[in-house]
Formats: C-alpha cells, sequence, structure tokens
C-alpha cells in the first residue's frame, strides 16, 4: 500500500483526499475526504485575474490540509489546479502561496488532463457493471469549465469547455455583483444559449451522441442527485452510484430556478457556498441529458480527485 494525498482546486471549491491505494489490486482505502468552498474564481471571467481575498480564502483551507496530511502522514502529495488558475493573469501569486504551505508546486494542468482525471477517478468501479451499457459519458461540471469524456475502460474522446456553475452565474445572473433571485426568463435563456454553445464545442470533439451511460461528477450532481433523494442530511454512500432519471433532473433544475435565495438555502442537503450556483449547475446537467437523450444520470461520488490519487500510485 502506498499512502498519498491528493488535492484538487477548482473553480468553487478545494478537496483533499487521503487514501492508501495498492495498484495491483485496484484497491483504494479512503482515510480522509473533505471539501472547503473557496470561490477561488471569484471574478475570475470578468476581470482575468485571482482576487487577493479569494487567494486567501484558498490558502487558508491550504494550511488546513497542510496540517490533515501531515498527521495522517502521506508519502507522496499531488496539487492539481484547473478552471480559474488557468484563466488567471496573476496564478504565479498562486503557485508560490501553494508552495509555501504545501511543499509541492500546483500543476495547472489542461482541460484534457483534468477530463482524463475525471474519467479514471469516475469509472474505475464501474468497469466490471454489466447492467450499465458503454461507451460511458462522464461528466464533471465545475465551477468554470465542464469536462466531457467517453470511453470504455479507457479514454477515448475528451474535450473541456467554459461552461460551469460559477462562470454561468456570474455571467448572467449577477447584476452589480448580487445574484438574481429568482433569475428572469430572459437570464435563463442567456445561460440555455451559452450552454448549448458549449455542447456544440464539446460535440466536434467528442461523440456525445454515441454515449450509452452518462456518468455525473461534482457538487452540482450530487446537489441535484440529493435533493432529488429527498435527503435530510447529505449522505455520499447513498448518493454514489445513485441512479437518476431526466424527469425528475428537470424538476429539481426548474424548482432551482424559481426559488430565492433564502428558500434554497433551507434545503437540508445544500452546501452553503453552493446557494448561489445550484441553478446554473442543475441547468448544465438537463441540457447535457437532453443534448444526449439520457434517461438517467448514473451520480458518482468519485471523481477527478481519485483520479488524482491513482496518478500518484
Amino acid at each position: 500500500m502506498t499512502r498519498v494525498a491528493a488535492v484538487d482546486c477548482g473553480t468553487n471549491s478545494i478537496r483533499l483526499l487521503v487514501a492508501d491505494l495498492d495498484p495491483a489490486t485496484g484497491e483504494l482505502i479512503e482515510l480522509d475526504r473533505r471539501m472547503i468552498v473557496v470561490r477561488l474564481g471569484q471574478g475570475v471571467d470578468k476581470t482575468g485575474r485571482l482576487a487577493p481575498e479569494a487567494l486567501e480564502r484558498t490558502f487558508a483551507a491550504c494550511r488546513e490540509y497542510a496540517a490533515v496530511i501531515k498527521e495522517l502522514g502521506a508519502e507522496r502529495v499531488r496539487f492539481v489546479a484547473t478552471s480559474a488558475s488557468r484563466d488567471a493573469e496573476n496564478r504565479d501569486d498562486f503557485v508560490r502561496g501553494v508552495l509555501d504551505i504545501l511543499g509541492v508546486e500546483p500543476e495547472v494542468i489542461s482541460g484534457d488532463q483534468e477530463a482524463e482525471f475525471s474519467f479514471t477517478g469516475a469509472t474505475g468501479e464501474l468497469t466490471g457493471r454489466t447492467d450499465l451499457e458503454r461507451p460511458f459519458l462522464v461528466v464533471d461540471i465545475g465551477g468554470g469549465s465542464t469536462e466531457f469524456v467517453v470511453g470504455t475502460e479507457h479514454v477515448r474522446a475528451a474535450r473541456s469547455v467554459d461552461v460551469g456553475c460559477v462562470r454561468m452565474t456570474e455571467r448572467h445572473l449577477t447584476v452589480d455583483g448580487v445574484v438574481t433571485d429568482p433569475p428572469t426568463a430572459e437570464q435563463i435563456a442567456a445561460i440555455r444559449a451559452d450552454i448549448e454553445a458549449g455542447l456544440d464545442l464539446a460535440s466536434e470533439t467528442v461523440p456525445l451522441a454515441e454515449a450509452r451511460t452518462l456518468v455525473g461528477l461534482a457538487g452540482s450532481v450530487t446537489t441535484v442527485a440529493a435533493i432529488a433523494l429527498g435527503l435530510e442530511a447529505y449522505d455520499s454512500a447513498r448518493i454514489h452510484h445513485s441512479r437518476i432519471p431526466y424527469e425528475t433532473v428537470r424538476e429539481v433544475s426548474e424548482r432551482m430556478l424559481t426559488l430565492t435565495h433564502a428558500e434554497r438555502a433551507a434545503i437540508p442537503v445544500m452546501h452553503p457556498g453552493r446557494v448561489d450556483v445550484i441553478g446554473a449547475g442543475a441547468l448544465v446537467l438537463l441540457a447535457i441529458m437532453e443534448r444526449v437523450g439520457a434517461s438517467e444520470v448514473v451520480v458518482s461520488e468519485h471523481d477527478i480527485l481519485d483520479g488524482i490519487a491513482w496518478s500518484i500510485a
């Protein structure tokens, strides 16, 4: 067994997985998995820079993670940074801060690399399933981008497009820094148009229509699943590999776009950091399902973080 620590720093959240891995058997024993919403991508779409307060929130989370990694004695650490830090002019400030705190340099990976890690993490446990048709289409709906990957045991095609829950919220649902509650029909139509353009781009590289099983990853998808399942508290064991029908996703999406901030915040499974962005995130998932004709989405709690961990081992 090799004890590793994987860190995934995205546009909306930063996550840590410490696990023991056995490459020979494919066994992963999870020791610690946690997530902190830091909104690193705050304003990046508009300014092109990482905001000082967003950097400080991220560095505070890194300090917490450094303590966990030290306590559990991880032998190897890999820190992967995704959409927001790819786009920012001042990403060197981010790199230096992480290096000072964790002792490793964050790897600002490409969208294609991000997609491959997501696929590996999400499908590792599904390859032996006989009730799921191939190929898989893995979609990782992040804050700044969404990754599309088609494959069976291995990646066949991948594409990252700049359609994410934070980016769509800031671009279409925010007026003078305040999120519209609830959004207008015109705002929703503008998001849909942006998402459809992103799907057009993805389909240039990834054969979306050939997918037979849709696998959804990340917080927007798991939150939609938790709401669909009627959970009173977030339960990753019930969410992991749940199968949510299209009609249920449509109902949840429409509901999220009609509620106020206070009403969304009152949903028991709603993380505070997702209250403002869940409407856009749910709409991205719905649009993907409609584009590929998916009757359901298989929800995975294992994603890019698990793929990063396996890449270390």
